[in-house]
């Protein structure tokens, strides 16, 4: 029993840890202004793992996320910024902050519907798949934005990424809401049973009677909406749709999912094992930055990290 609660802890164990040994070696990483800075970069790697857990639950993957930010994130800032036009009815069309990230949403959870419909209904493996949209959306993005950033989007939309309430910044009230809400999902409704038992043996779970090609349909949408969530805490944060975001941050996100306890042969993982994979991430990252670690050498140590927690989890299968 000792052994099985260790074993749940052990990522939490480790965040203490990381902080601990963080804040002896640098003493602005304790300082309010350095962790409210942490928390609001957490934020959008959870919203972004949150997705790609329920993904890597059905024994699946998602490289596109990070590009699906990108131009979901340009679309919103682009129509902020100048609107819709109708040339052949003189019409102008402008868009509110709400307006504008609605149709952020809605590009995201259709890129991811379409992720979800190739792997299905061409059975096609999900590296591919998504490795195929990561190159379409990228492509999109650049062409969207011609390569310039789409910037000054107004105080509005600025406030998302950047304000503050009761106290505590946005971003984190709002991926604090995504993680309550697929918590939710997870434990408490149907569809959230049918991600673990399609992820624990997908056959067994298709001759039970569940809909499995509809269930990875959804999750994949579910996905993509988490990806241009995050995407809009970017870009509100910077008040600008940079045509490179979102690079990388497929890593970021497979990476918190695995060190969070999700084992990438599907059915086992929780949400809040990512979300503790994510400060894990994201604290890492900002402690190489304040001990002024190369970039390069942050990328290495990011690898390590996620090559230990894979083989701490394939030995912890093994030894059942």
């Amino acid at each position: 029993m000792n052994k099985e609660l260790l074993k749940k802890s052990q990522s939490l164990l480790a965040l203490f840890a990381l902080c601990l040994v963080i804040s002896i070696l640098s003493d602005k990483f304790m300082t309010t202004t350095n962790l409210w800075n942490v928390l609001r970069q957490i934020s959008v790697n959870v919203c972004i793992s949150v997705g790609m857990t329920l993904v890597v639950l059905m024994a699946g993957i998602d490289l596109s996320v990070g590009s699906v930010l990108a131009f979901s994130s340009a679309v919103c800032a682009g129509l902020l910024k100048s609107g819709l036009e109708f040339q052949s009815f003189d019409l102008f069309v402008g868009f509110t902050v709400l307006g504008g990230v609605l149709v952020a949403l809605l590009v995201g959870i259709l890129m991811g519907l379409f992720n979800g419909f190739v792997i299905t209904k061409f059975s096609i493996p999900p590296f591919v798949a998504t490795l195929a949209m990561l190159t379409i959306a990228r492509g999109a993005t650049m062409l969207y934005t011609k390569g310039i950033p789409i910037s000054n989007l107004g105080s509005g939309f600025e406030f998302i990424g950047s304000g503050w309430l009761l106290g505590i910044p946005v971003p984190v009230w709002i991926s604090l809401v995504v993680v309550l809400v697929m918590v939710f999902v997870t434990k408490k409704t149907t569809f959230g049973r049918y991600i673990y038992a399609i992820g624990g043996n997908e056959k067994a779970a298709f001759l039970s009677g569940i809909n499995v090609n509809r269930v990875k349909l959804w999750v994949y949408g579910l996905a993509g909406t988490m990806a241009a969530i995050g995407g809009v805490l970017v870009t509100s944060r910077l008040n600008s749709a940079q045509p490179n975001a979102g690079v990388s941050y497929e890593l970021d996100s497979i990476a918190a999912v695995v060190i969070g306890g999700t084992s990438l042969s599907g059915g086992v993982g929780t949400v809040t094992g990512t979300v503790i994979g994510a400060a894990i991430i994201g604290v890492l990252n900002n402690g190489l930055v304040l001990l002024d670690v190369s970039p390069f050498w942050q990328q290495v140590v990011k690898g390590g990290v996620i090559l230990l927690a894979v083989i701490i989890d394939r030995k912890s299968k093994g030894n059942k």
